[in-house]
C-alpha cells in the first residue's frame, strides 16, 4: 500500500480492486501536494485518473423508456464514479418532484417584469430540486413562441422579446444555482412550435436568429454564468439541433465562450459520433451513443478505429465536471428533506399578485367594494375547487395533490408526428378555489357558483346578482400545439350571455398564450390571470377586491385575429404523417418577432407588448436623455416617476429604442425598463442606463459578413412609455454616432 501525502477535498484517490486468494487490498493514487484551484483544474485532476469506461460513463443517461425513473425519480440519471467521488447526476423536471410548490407558469412570472420576483422564482425551484435529493433542474425554456404563439408550450417560455426573456431567465438560473443545483436554457434553438417536433426544420438566416431566439439565449447564459444547455428536437437550417455544429461548436462554445456542457433534449440525439464532433457532450436518455434507435455507432468504437479523438471525448468529459464543480454539486450534495411549503406557497402567491396583467377596466368596476355587494356570481374554469395549469414535462403536481384530474383537451385532430404527448397528459387543477377566496374577501354577500356549462343558466344567475365574476381557461400542453387562439368549449358563447345578462360582468383568464377575445367590447372588466399556481385563487380574489394593486405588463403580443400573425396556419408536414424534415420558413419575421412585426407592419393588436393597467394613475416628468460622449459609451434616461393617484402600486416605464433606418431594423426595440412601488402622492427619481457593452447588444445589429455585432452610424430616437403601442410612448430625444 501507498501512502498518501495529501487528500484533495473532492476526489476519493482509492480504488478496490480483488487481491487473488486474499482479502481486497486498497490502492491508492498519488495526489499533487496542494489542490488546484480552479473548476478547470478540479475537472483535470480527476480527468486524469478516470478510465475511459468512466468517461464514457459520463456522457450518457443510464435511463430508458423500459427502465424509467431514475434515483429519487429523476427523469435523467448519469451514475455516480464512487471511487472518485463524482456524484451521481440527476435531472428533475417539474412533475418528477415528490413534494413540489406549483408555481404561475413562466409566462406569469415573466409578466412581472421583474428580475427579483424572477430570482425567487429560481430559489424556490432550486431548493425543492435540492429537497428531493436531486441536483439539476430543467426548467428554462427560452425560445421566442410568439413566433407561434398556438405553441403548445409558449406557457413555458419567458416572451416574445429576447432582453426581457434573457435577463428574467437569467435571474431565475441565478436563483436555482444558488441551492446547488445546475440549471441552464432550452430547447437550443428555434423550438418555437410543437407540431411534428422531430422533424420540423426551423430555416432562418443567421442575422434574424442573433437578434432573436439566439439573443435570448446569449443573454440568458451570459448573466447567470449558467453551466448547461440542453440542445432541441427540431433542426436548424437542415441540420439536427443535437448535431449541429454551426449551433454549438461555432456560436455556444466559440462565440459566447460557453465553458459549460450541451445535453440532449429526451430522445433528441440523432447520431452518435457526429453530434459528439458536433457540440454534444451528453445524451439523455439512454445508450444511443452506444447504438440505440437513431444510431448504430458507437463512440466506443469510434475511438477504438479514429473516428473520433480522445482529446473530444476528453473535452466532453471536462465540461461536464467543472460544471458539477462550478455548480457547487460536490462541496454541497443535494440531501432529501421536507419542502418549506408554506413559505414556497407564499411566493408563488406573491409571484402570481405581481405577474397578473389588469387588461380592461371601465368605470373602475375594479377592484370590488364587498360592503356595496349583496350577491356575486363566480361562474365557470372549475373555480370552486382550483386553478388550471399547463400540462407536459414543465407540470407542476402540486403539494397536497390537485383539486380536479381530466382528460386531455387535445385538438380537435390527430396530432402529427411529435403531437402523440398531448394523449398520455392530464389537465391538472392546482387546489386553490377562487370561489372560498371570494367568499372571504366578501363575508356578508351571497355568492354563488355556476359551472358554466350551460350560458343561459349562467345568465340567469348573473342577472339576479350584482356582479359576475367568469373564469375561462384553455389548456396547453408540451406536445401539442392550438389549433386558434379562441377558447374552447363554447366558452366565448358563455362570456357573451352573461355580459348581455349584466354590465358588471369581469373576466379572469387561466391560459398559456395570447387569447383572441371577441366579447371584450361587452365586459367591464378583463384580468389575464395565466396560468396561476399554488395559491392562483387567493392571488386572483386579492386583485379583485383591492388588497393588491395589478402591475403586470404583458410580456407577449395579443393579436386582434388569426391572419395577422406572420404564420396564419401553423405549417405541418405534407402528408401530415410524414416523418421526413419540413421547413418551418422563419425568414416571415426573421428578427422582428411579437411587436416588433406589428410595428414594422402597422397592425394594431389587441394588446401591445408591454401593456398592463393599474387601480392608481402614475405620471412621469423631468424627463432628461444623457446621452455619454462618445454616444456608442451609452445613454441614460432620468425622470420623476410619481403616484397621483389613491392608492399604492407599482409601475414599469420602459424604454424604446429607433435605430438609423438603414440599419433596416423594426420601428423600436426594447433596451431597458425598471418597476418601482409607490405609495399614493409619493415620487421617485428613476435613472434607466443603457450599455452597449453588455449582452443584450442594445445599439447593434448582427453583421454576419464579419460575424460580429455592429452599431451602425446615424441618429437613434429614444422612446419612453408604459408599452410598446406607439400611443403609449412619448420621445425623449436623439443622438448620433458617426458620421
Amino acid at each position: 500500500m501507498r501512502k498518501l501525502v495529501s487528500i484533495t477535498p473532492f476526489a476519493f484517490l482509492c480504488a478496490l480492486s480483488g487481491c487473488g486468494g486474499g482479502a481486497p487490498q486498497i490502492v491508492l493514487q498519488p495526489v499533487a501536494p496542494q489542490p488546484p484551484q480552479t473548476a478547470d483544474q478540479w475537472a483535470d485532476s480527476l480527468l486524469s485518473r478516470m478510465t475511459q469506461h468512466e468517461k464514457l460513463q459520463m456522457v450518457h443517461g443510464n435511463l430508458t423508456l423500459e427502465n424509467g425513473a431514475g434515483p429519487r425519480g429523476a427523469v435523467g440519471w448519469v451514475p455516480a464514479i464512487s471511487r472518485l467521488g463524482i456524484p451521481d447526476l440527476l435531472y428533475a423536471d417539474a412533475g418528477t418532484l415528490p413534494a413540489a410548490t406549483a408555481l404561475p407558469s413562466p409566462l406569469a412570472a415573466a409578466a412581472t417584469w421583474d428580475p427579483n420576483e424572477a430570482h425567487k422564482y429560481g430559489q424556490v425551484i432550486g431548493k425543492e430540486v435540492s429537497a428531493s435529493g436531486m441536483n439539476a433542474s430543467l426548467l428554462g425554456n427560452v425560445n421566442l413562441t410568439a413566433r407561434e404563439p398556438r405553441d403548445g408550450r409558449t406557457f413555458e417560455t419567458r416572451g416574445e422579446d429576447p432582453i426581457l426573456a434573457g435577463r428574467m431567465l437569467a435571474a431565475q438560473l441565478k436563483g436555482i444555482q444558488e441551492q446547488y443545483v445546475l440549471a441552464g436554457p432550452k430547447h437550443f434553438a428555434m423550438n418555437d412550435q410543437e407540431t411534428a417536433r422531430f422533424s420540423a426544420n426551423a430555416v432562418i438566416d443567421e442575422r434574424s436568429a442573433r437578434e432573436s431566439d439566439l439573443l435570448a439565449f446569449e443573454i440568458g447564459l451570459k448573466d447567470s454564468r449558467a453551466q448547461m444547455v440542453m440542445c432541441a428536437y427540431n433542426q436548424v437550417n437542415g441540420t439536427p439541433s443535437c448535431a449541429n455544429d454551426p449551433l454549438l461548436n461555432k456560436v455556444l462554445k466559440t462565440d459566447w465562450n460557453f465553458p459549460g456542457f450541451v445535453f440532449s433534449d429526451w430522445y433528441a440525439t440523432p447520431s452518435s459520433v457526429p453530434a459528439a464532433l458536433a457540440g454534444l457532450d451528453q445524451e439523455q436518455p439512454g445508450n444511443y451513443m452506444f447504438g440505440g434507435i437513431w444510431s448504430s455507432e458507437s463512440l466506443e468504437s469510434a475511438l477504438a478505429n479514429g473516428d473520433m479523438s480522445p482529446a473530444r471525448l476528453d473535452n466532453m468529459v471536462h465540461r461536464i465536471l467543472r460544471s458539477m464543480f462550478t455548480a457547487g454539486l460536490f462541496d454541497h450534495p443535494a440531501q432529501v428533506k421536507a419542502i418549506d411549503a408554506a413559505g414556497d406557497a407564499a411566493i408563488a402567491q406573491e409571484i402570481e399578485e405581481q405577474g397578473a396583467v389588469l387588461l380592461k377596466n371601465a368605470a373602475a368596476q375594479l377592484p370590488l367594494t364587498a360592503s356595496a355587494l349583496s350577491s356575486i356570481a363566480v361562474i365557470g374554469s372549475h373555480a370552486d375547487v382550483g386553478v388550471l395549469s399547463g400540462g407536459g414535462s414543465a407540470q407542476f403536481y402540486p403539494v397536497g395533490g390537485a383539486a380536479l384530474m381530466l382528460p386531455p383537451a387535445c385538438p380537435p385532430y390527430t396530432p402529427p408526428p411529435g403531437g402523440a404527448a398531448c394523449t398520455g397528459a392530464k389537465q391538472i387543477y392546482d387546489p386553490s378555489s377562487p370561489l372560498l377566496a371570494i367568499r372571504t374577501h366578501a363575508p356578508s354577500a351571497t355568492v354563488t357558483f355556476n359551472d358554466g356549462a350551460d350560458p343561459a343558466a349562467a345568465a340567469s344567475l348573473a342577472q339576479s346578482s350584482d356582479v359576475a365574476v367568469v373564469f375561462v381557461h384553455r389548456w396547453e400542453s408540451e406536445g401539442m400545439d392550438l389549433v386558434d387562439l379562441g377558447l374552447p368549449e363554447n366558452q366565448d358563447e358563455l362570456v357573451s350571455a352573461v355580459a348581455a345578462a349584466n354590465p358588471h360582468t369581469i373576466v379572469v383568464l387561466e391560459n398559456g398564450s395570447p387569447v383572441l377575445m371577441p366579447w371584450l367590447a361587452g365586459v367591464s372588466a378583463a384580468l389575464e390571470a395565466w396560468y396561476p399556481g399554488q395559491k392562483g385563487g387567493e392571488a386572483v380574489a386579492d386583485i379583485l377586491f383591492g388588497s393588491v394593486n395589478p402591475s403586470g405588463k404583458l410580456p407577449i403580443t395579443f393579436p386582434a385575429k388569426i391572419a395577422d400573425l406572420p404564420r396564419p396556419t401553423i405549417p405541418i408536414p405534407n402528408p401530415p404523417d410524414s416523418t421526413a424534415p419540413f421547413n418551418v420558413d422563419y425568414a416571415t419575421d426573421g428578427f422582428n418577432v411579437g411587436y416588433k412585426w406589428y410595428d414594422t407592419r402597422g397592425i394594431q393588436p389587441l394588446f401591445p407588448f408591454g401593456f398592463g393597467l393599474s387601480y392608481t394613475k402614475f405620471g412621469m416628468s423631468n424627463v432628461q436623455l444623457t446621452a455619454t460622449a462618445p454616444a456608442t459609451s451609452g445613454f441614460e434616461v432620468d425622470f420623476d416617476l410619481a403616484n397621483n393617484g389613491g392608492v399604492a402600486g407599482a409601475e414599469v416605464p420602459q424604454v424604446y429604442l429607433a435605430l438609423p433606418a438603414a440599419a433596416g431594423e423594426a420601428p423600436r426595440r426594447l433596451v431597458g425598463w425598471a418597476k418601482a412601488q409607490l405609495q399614493p402622492g409619493a415620487s421617485q427619481h428613476v435613472t434607466i442606463s443603457i450599455d452597449p457593452a453588455d449582452s443584450s447588444h442594445p445599439l447593434s445589429i448582427w453583421d454576419a459578413t464579419s460575424n460580429g455585432w455592429t452599431t451602425p452610424n446615424g441618429q437613434y430616437s429614444v422612446y419612453l412609455g408604459t408599452s410598446s403601442a406607439a400611443s403609449d410612448l412619448t420621445l425623449v430625444g436623439t443622438f448620433s454616432i458617426g458620421s
